[in-house]
């Protein structure tokens, strides 16, 4: 009663302002519908079924090769029985240390919060707050065929 999809290979983030290059790996994604196995069981037969949901889990990685600093990051996926979901546990290294600085807890798209190796905690961030940034995308026209939006713009016009 659910898909997963399993990212392969990783990503590369460039901030410009510092000449850092930061690659990381992705989590897996699911599409859940289920939350127990009595759902599973009993109510599948009466096709009484939860709401469905998208969470992520697996590991994940963040480092930068110039400044040495990387991060090790948990998606936990919700249990049959109980817990929540969105999950999401962090730890962050500076280089060659094999403790971590800060640990983050809380849900990736929701409020984290960070624990420092100083005793310090606060809130590392609040998804919540953060504003949504509009996109910047070529025109379709202006854009070489073999490109994302131009190459899917079929697919794309059909789903909506």
């Amino acid at each position: 009663m659910s898909i997963g999809v399993h990212n392969i290979g990783q990503g590369c983030v460039t901030c410009l302002d510092h000449d850092e290059h930061y690659i990381l790996t992705f989590p897996n994604g699911y599409g859940r519908q289920v939350n127990s196995l009595i759902d599973i069981f009993i109510f599948n037969a009466l096709s009484i079924l939860t709401v469905p949901w998208i969470e992520l889990g697996g590991e994940c990685s963040i480092s930068c090769s110039k400044t040495g600093y990387n991060a090790s990051i948990v998606f936990h996926t919700k249990p049959f029985y109980g817990g929540k979901k969105h999950r999401i546990t962090a730890e962050i290294f500076s280089p060659n240390d094999k403790k971590p600085f800060c640990s983050i807890e809380g849900e990736w798209n929701g409020v984290m919060y960070a624990k420092y190796s100083t005793g310090e905690n606060a809130v590392f961030i609040d998804t919540k707050k953060m504003p949504t940034i509009k996109k910047k995308v070529r025109k379709l026209e202006d854009q070489d065929d073999f490109e994302s939006r131009c190459l899917w713009k079929d697919v794309t016009y059909n789903l909506k």
